[in-house]
């Protein structure tokens, strides 16, 4: 089978569209984030961008008053979010980064309704009982998401020209590319958060026709690190 076949497919998602949830969150340079959570089972795609802020048309370069963000969209079946709190606040300390860079570097998370408001309170307050103390970090309800220039999008994967040639035969779009759970994946793969053993297993699971399962375990075995 061609490569190419491969282009239309719903290759990686874990659940039905209407079973995922996203969510938005910050903790300084949005680069190691994305691979942080992109490694995860259960995330199904991560994209960086700027949130938080006024400005109508933020860019790297002219921020505003936006701050550095990631979004994910995930399976709570699979990673619930719950789990993607304590792996939010085990992985940054506030106050390393809070006005480091203005704006650009802060500790926010952003909440989509009132369960997820108040789940973000239990957490805190479960973190508070084992002795990890309120970290300071801005929550608030969701207001938009700008999304970041592509260089910004899967930084670590980027830096392996293989990799992003070989996988360009599954994903001749770009954006195609970064939205996909299998560069999610290798993102954090790219950073040291897991290993190629790991992600040959999780896909195995994948909702994918076994073909198309196949053709992409085949690929990644081959790419040059």
């Amino acid at each position: 089978m061609d490569h190419r076949d491969v282009q239309g497919r719903k290759l990686a998602a874990a659940a039905s569209n209407e079973d995922i949830r996203t969510a938005t969150l910050a903790m300084g340079c949005f680069w190691g984030p994305e691979a942080l959570f992109g490694h995860l089972p259960g995330v199904v795609r991560t994209r960086v961008g700027y949130a938080g802020g006024t400005s109508e048309y933020p860019s790297y370069r002219q921020m505003g008053d936006h701050t550095e963000t990631l979004q994910i969209d995930y399976d709570p079946a699979i990673l619930p979010f719950e789990e993607i709190l304590d792996t939010f606040w085990n992985n940054h300390n506030p106050m390393n980064i809070n006005d480091y860079k203005g704006r650009q570097y802060m500790s926010l998370l952003f909440y989509n309704d009132e369960n997820e408001r108040q789940t973000i309170r239990q957490v805190l307050e479960k973190r508070k009982g084992q002795g990890k103390g309120e970290p300071d970090t801005g929550i608030a309800p969701y207001s938009g998401f700008h999304l970041a220039e592509d260089r910004h999008q899967k930084y670590y994967l980027k830096r392996y020209p293989d990799a992003m040639e070989k996988l360009g035969t599954l994903y001749p779009s770009g954006t195609d590319l970064a939205n996909s759970t299998l560069a999610a994946r290798l993102n954090g793969l790219a950073k040291g958060y897991t290993n190629l053993e790991r992600i040959i297993s999780e896909i195995r699971q994948w909702h994918a026709y076994p073909d198309d399962r196949e053709i992409m375990i085949k690929l990644i075995k081959h790419i040059r690190w």
